[in-house]
């Protein structure tokens, strides 16, 4: 990982009045791009290959320039055009996932937030240690395939998507599904109702829900729209269904808005609270935007089964502010959020609290 003495380096040869908010253009560069702008940030768009065309029918969203590279690896390779232009990178999963967790921790750019949170998000067990010593409630897990003795959610390591987790109730389901050449993880299939909750905890933030350092934000939540599992049941049981070489996925194919019941937001900042608290201890700390993906039970109980340390393509759905974020400030998305923390941190003399 890029050291932070060579980060800070490269900060104070930065012109501090042409700072640009940079990403790849994908998952969720729409709102950050939209965001830095409103802020007063220049933007700038790394495509993979050819500048996106459908940018144009978005202006406010649209990139100031575009920086074309022919693969995701070329984008470490040309790390010295990027600071040239004053960059600060911001990491999102298409980003994260398709460069890889470690080529992304040796790109020589500032970049927002605490790199060392890769390693922690990307490896499930990890994650897992991280989020149980939290105090967080979560699946139970099954050490390998010969002791499934419940139904199971498989999921691969990083960030997928959903691409590939499958459903299994014994050895002989899994056998059909899994994919050898991938690290896997198996967790106990928890009933209930799906939220993904959408957090940003800052640092240099007196105000607000306080932690031991700085303070913790409730920005959204939203729902998936999963194909073609969300649709099986149309067809009937999926056990039929397999007998016709027909298999659940979860691949995410959109999002939907959701408002919780406001007895529940206790728990979800005591939730946030826990997380980034233990994060701190850690690693540093989990800087920025964060979700908690989680099932709510009939008996209006958190799991934790997972945690992406980074934005999420569930805020997109919140673009224009969420019935949350509208209550810390009007239209304030998650990736308007980012910018303006790049900004406070910039008045403040703290941008080395916030990138790394």
């Amino acid at each position: 990982m890029v050291p932070k003495s060579q980060v800070l380096k490269h900060l104070s040869e930065y012109d501090a009045k042409s700072l640009t908010i940079a990403t790849v253009c994908s998952h969720s560069s729409l709102q950050i791009f939209d965001g830095a702008r409103r802020e007063g940030f220049k933007t700038l768009g790394i495509s993979i290959g050819k500048p996106p065309k459908f940018y144009d029918a978005f202006p406010r969203a649209k990139p100031d320039e575009f920086f074309q590279v022919d693969k995701y690896s070329d984008i470490t390779d040309r790390a010295r055009e990027l600071r040239e232009r004053n960059c600060i990178l911001v990491p999102h999963g298409s980003f994260v996932e398709y460069l890889g967790s470690k080529r992304f921790q040796e790109i020589d750019v500032p970049t927002f937030g605490n790199r060392a949170v890769l390693d922690w998000e990307s490896d499930r067990m990890i994650q897992r240690d991280w989020l149980s010593s939290a105090g967080v409630r979560m699946p139970h897990f099954i050490d390998k395939p010969e002791n499934i003795d419940r139904p199971v959610m498989v999921k691969y390591h990083g960030a997928k998507g959903g691409r590939g987790f499958f459903i299994a109730k014994d050895i002989h389901e899994f056998k059909l599904g899994i994919d050898h050449t991938q690290k896997y993880h198996i967790q106990e299939y928890i009933l209930g109702t799906r939220y993904y909750l959408h957090y940003f905890y800052s640092p240099i933030t007196e105000g607000g829900y306080r932690l031991s350092k700085g303070s913790l934000e409730l920005m959204g939540i939203d729902r998936r729209d999963e194909s073609n599992v969300d649709e099986m049941y149309k067809l009937g049981a999926q056990e039929e269904l397999k007998k016709l070489d027909i298999y659940p996925t979860f691949v995410v194919t959109g999002n939907v808005p959701v408002v919780l019941r406001e007895s529940l937001l206790p728990k979800v900042l005591e939730m946030g609270e826990r997380v980034v608290e233990r994060s701190l201890e850690l690693f540093g700390g989990m800087l920025g935007p964060f979700c908690l993906e989680t099932i709510v039970t009939d008996k209006l109980e958190f799991v934790v089964f997972e945690i992406s340390a980074r934005i999420v393509a569930g805020t997109n759905v919140h673009i224009a502010g969420s019935p949350y974020s509208e209550l810390i400030e009007p239209n304030l998305s998650t990736g308007r959020r980012i910018a303006k923390e790049v900004k406070a941190a910039l008045a403040l003399g703290k941008l080395n609290e916030i990138l790394s």
